[in-house]
């Protein structure tokens, strides 16, 4: 067994020396001095920023041009400076618009304006994990004006161990288990490394790089950990200690848990008539009105679990695939709840800014063939897409439409010029002719009626207006080899997959002519990924939510089981994702398409 500890001390030096590029990366304070009143300061708990730090501070920002900087104690201890190290890199971190805030966990100095708009109120945090809720939304407010900096003579304060498992789970969320798992299977392995005679050599060889990780971590960086030596002497014991005083951790926020706060609501919800969600099933095509019409796929919620059996069918004639029957209105209030706003808001916010190259892709594309002056993004969420675009487009105004209080949230983030809430259809005629380029970005699929959507795309664009669609291609092989797996089915969200063929009949019939599509370069590289995600997901579904009652002992371990063993399969999947690209892309197979039209 040699290899694999050998393998373990060549992992654990790389990653060492990853960590070192990181924090190398670091900025530090100047002692140049401005008005310390020209910041506000947010700590954490008991953290202490003395006023000659504050000026500096303040000095920094207005030389950078930055809203918010997160301030950093050179002698951060050992454990939350690889912490950190592991969650950003300082160089990219401001550059990337759509990254998670993050803090060294002492201390914020953040523009006053910024604070008043983002309703963030100065002074010191709650606790722990408040103070961290804070360094993400200054994040979100201030995208491209966020850093982080070491501020020489700033002390670390002390960490509560007790609390850490509540600050770990709100900066990584629901990986939080698997992580600590593998935490301990690392800590299993260097004790057998140690333990066991015919791999003791290398064994050793693993705990020692382990134990001089810090210094590596930190050699010739602006941090100098207060507990280097200690931590590098008896590092192995000392994690052990400190990852069983983080699972036994109970301390939880003040806060009410909010899975408890809303087992009632759907209680009551559940109660009544499941029939009340869906309306009666149509008897012909929706694009084509031919009569020919076959069960394509059946399938629960596989998202959220929510109780319910739903149907997509195929059309014999055109082809088009369709939810039948479809959600009624309040079947949609139902399997939308808590999915992008509420409980999975988290969850949605982290997916739609783990990467943005998608967002370039689509503004590259109009940026091709015109240099729109206002642009609206319809079922705009957050505002993701447009918070990336108007780096790529400064001279674009960018709006959003969105059904939801999200688009109110990206209005006072700045993400988005003006936030227009409601359905499009029903606010077209307000905005009528005031847009350049309209997108609709994997929208298109969950309305009711495509069609109307179009024609309203006509009415809100001004003459020779182009629209931007991405939705997923229901043509691509995978989705029929993977089935219900197959995330762009997305039951019961989706309710209708549009091939480019009844998709360019439509615009067609709606007053555009296409420009260009993309099939292969807007492939997303997720479908054995998220298979497999399915698959354990069904296997093992969620267990703290508010539509199932509470889980039991059995229930949690079940879960942690399936998952802890299914992780390193996600990591092959995902590697199959990233082989397969090129010839999903060659092929024309790919999972999502994308088409540029202009109002003729």
């Amino acid at each position: 067994m040699s290899w694999l500890f050998g393998i373990l001390a060549a992992a654990l030096f790389v990653d060492a020396l990853r960590m070192r590029g990181r924090l190398g990366g670091l900025a530090r304070l100047s002692d140049e001095s401005a008005d310390p009143a020209a910041v506000e300061l947010v700590t954490s708990p008991g953290a202490e920023v003395p006023d000659e730090i504050r000026a500096r501070a303040a000095a920094h920002c207005r030389a950078n041009q930055l809203q918010a900087l997160d301030l950093i104690p050179r002698d951060l201890p050992v454990q939350r400076t690889l912490a950190l190290a592991s969650l950003v890199d300082p160089r990219e971190f401001r550059k990337q618009r759509l990254a998670q805030g993050r803090t060294a966990g002492h201390a914020l100095a953040l523009d006053p304006a910024m604070c008043e708009r983002a309703g963030i109120t100065p002074g010191e945090a709650a606790d722990p994990v408040a103070f961290i809720r804070i360094a993400t939304k200054a994040k979100a407010y201030a995208p491209a004006a966020t850093d982080l900096a070491v501020a020489r003579g700033l002390r670390a304060g002390h960490e509560d161990g007790g609390k850490r498992l509540a600050v770990t789970k709100e900066v990584i969320g629901g990986v939080t288990p698997y992580v600590l798992a593998v935490q301990l299977i690392i800590f299993a392995l260097l004790v057998l490394g140690v333990a066991l005679p015919g791999a003791r050599l290398w064994g050793l060889v693993a705990l020692g790089v382990f134990h001089l990780q810090p210094i590596v971590a930190t050699l010739s960086t602006p941090l100098l950990p207060r507990d280097l030596l200690p931590m590098t002497l008896l590092r192995l014991p000392w994690e052990i200690l400190s990852w069983l005083r983080t699972v036994t951790g109970r301390w939880r926020p003040d806060d009410a848990d909010p899975v408890d706060e809303r087992r009632p609501a759907y209680r009551e919800l559940l109660a009544g008539d499941p029939q009340r969600f869906f309306e009666p099933r149509r008897e012909s095509c929706p694009v084509c009105d031919g009569k020919a019409l076959s069960v394509h796929l059946r399938t629960r919620d596989l998202l959220q679990h929510k109780p319910g059996r739903f149907t997509l069918e195929r059309c014999d004639d055109c082809g088009h695939i369709f939810q039948n029957p479809r959600l009624s209105r309040e079947g949609l209030d139902f399997y939308y709840r808590d999915f992008y706003d509420g409980l999975g808001e988290k969850g949605m916010e982290f997916i739609f800014g783990y990467s943005s190259e998608s967002y370039v892709d689509r503004a590259n594309m109009v940026k091709q063939h015109a240099r729109p002056s206002r642009w609206l993004d319809v079922g705009t969420g957050h505002g993701h897409f447009c918070c990336v675009a108007k780096e790529l487009l400064p001279d674009t105004r960018f709006d959003g439409l969105d059904l939801s209080e999200s688009v109110e949230e990206a209005e006072r983030r700045g993400w988005i010029a003006t936030g227009h809430r409601g359905l499009f259809p029903d606010r077209a005629r307000d905005i009528a002719g005031s847009y350049d380029v309209v997108s609709m970005h994997h929208y298109l699929e969950h309305t009711l009626d495509p069609a109307s959507e179009l024609a309203a795309a006509y009415t809100a664009l001004a003459d020779g207006g182009h629209l931007l669609i991405e939705v997923p291609d229901p043509d691509c092989r995978l989705g029929h080899w993977l089935g219900r797996w197959w995330l762009p089915w997305f039951q019961p969200q989706h309710q209708h997959l549009l091939s480019v063929a009844n998709l360019e009949r439509l615009l067609e019939k709606n007053g555009f002519h296409t420009v260009e599509w993309h099939r292969g370069e807007a492939h997303q590289q997720v479908d054995f990924l998220f298979a497999l995600y399915l698959i354990l997901d069904r296997i093992a579904p969620p267990t703290n939510v508010p539509w199932r009652e509470p889980p039991g002992l059995a229930r949690r371990a079940w879960r942690a089981l399936v998952w802890t063993v299914g992780v390193p399969f996600m990591a092959l999947a995902r590697l199959d994702d990233q082989l397969a690209s090129p010839a999903m892309r060659r092929a024309r197979a790919s999972n999502t398409y994308r088409v540029l039209a202009q109002k003729s």
